[in-house]
C-alpha cells in the first residue's frame, strides 16, 4: 500500500507516514473509532447468537463433529478475505463498511462456541456466567492498549514482522487443521503461542496502520486492528476456560 493507490478516480492519496499532523490525528481518530464501534457490534451481535440459541446450535454442531469445525474455520477464512477485500475498495464506502460489518459477523459467528463454554465454566466455578468473559475482555483491552501504545509512541516500523506473522499463522492453522482431523487437544502451550502471535500481529498492524495505510483507508485499518484483538481475545478465553 504505497501513496500513489488512488483508485479508479486517480486521485492522489497519501500515506499516513507522509501525512501532516492534522491529517494523520484525524486518521487515527477515525481508525479507532471504527474499531471500537466494530468491537460493540460484535459484542450486540454475539449476545443475539447466545439468547436466540443460535450459539448453542453451533457449538453442538461443532462438538459432534470435528469436521463441522474444519468448515466452520474454512468458511471463515473465506468470508474474512472477502470482507478485506471489501473494506480495502476505493470507490465504494458502502462497500467499506459492508466488508467490516461481514468480518465482525463471522467473528461472531467463529467465537460463538467458545463464549457458551466460558459462560459454563464460569458458572460451574462462581455462579457467574460472565466472570471468564469480563476477565477476558479486560486482560485483551489492556494488552492491547499496551501495544499500541509501544507503535504510537515510539513510532517504530515493526514491517520487519511480516514473515514471523506469515509463517506463524500458517504453522498455526496446519496445527490446529491436523488436530481436528486426528482429534487431539493442542493444549495450553499452543494457547500460549497463539497469545503471542496475536501480540505480534498487534504490534505489526498497528505500525501499518501508522506507516503505511492511506489517509482515506481508515475502514480497512480498523478491520485489520479488530482481526487481531479478536485473535488476542479468542486465545485469552481460550486459556481462562481451560484452566478451569
Amino acid at each position: 500500500m504505497q501513496g500513489f493507490q488512488g483508485g479508479h478516480g486517480g486521485h492522489y492519496q497519501q500515506t499516513v507516514a507522509d501525512a501532516s499532523v492534522d491529517e494523520r490525528s484525524s486518521f487515527l481518530v477515525r481508525t479507532y473509532l471504527h474499531l471500537v464501534g466494530a468491537i460493540f457490534a460484535f459484542v450486540a451481535i454475539e449476545a443475539v447468537l447466545v439468547v436466540t440459541g443460535i450459539a448453542q446450535m453451533i457449538l453442538e454442531t461443532v462438538a459432534t463433529s470435528r469436521f463441522a469445525w474444519l468448515l466452520l474455520l474454512g468458511g471463515f477464512m473465506g468470508v474474512s478475505y472477502i470482507a478485506d477485500k471489501w473494506a480495502r475498495s476505493d470507490t465504494s464506502k458502502p462497500m467499506q463498511y459492508a466488508g467490516l460489518l461481514t468480518y465482525t459477523v463471522i467473528e461472531a459467528v467463529i467465537f460463538a462456541p467458545l463464549i457458551l463454554l466460558a459462560m459454563y465454566v464460569a458458572t460451574q466455578e462462581s455462579g457467574d456466567p460472565f466472570a471468564i468473559l469480563a476477565k477476558g475482555g479486560l486482560i485483551t483491552v489492556v494488552l492491547f492498549a499496551g501495544l499500541t501504545g509501544v507503535v504510537l509512541l515510539t513510532r517504530k516500523d515493526f514491517s520487519f514482522m511480516r514473515s514471523f506473522i506469515m509463517f506463524g499463522s500458517f504453522a498455526a492453522l496446519i496445527m490446529i487443521v491436523v488436530s481436528a482431523i486426528f482429534g487431539f487437544q493442542l493444549g495450553l502451550w499452543f494457547m500460549w503461542g497463539m497469545v503471542m502471535l496475536a501480540a505480534g500481529s498487534i504490534l505489526y498492524n498497528t505500525s501499518n496502520v501508522l506507516h503505511h495505510y492511506r489517509t482515506d483507508q481508515h475502514v480497512a485499518a480498523a478491520l485489520n486492528l479488530f482481526a487481531s484483538f479478536a485473535l488476542l481475545l479468542y486465545y485469552v478465553l481460550m486459556i481462562l476456560s481451560s484452566r478451569r
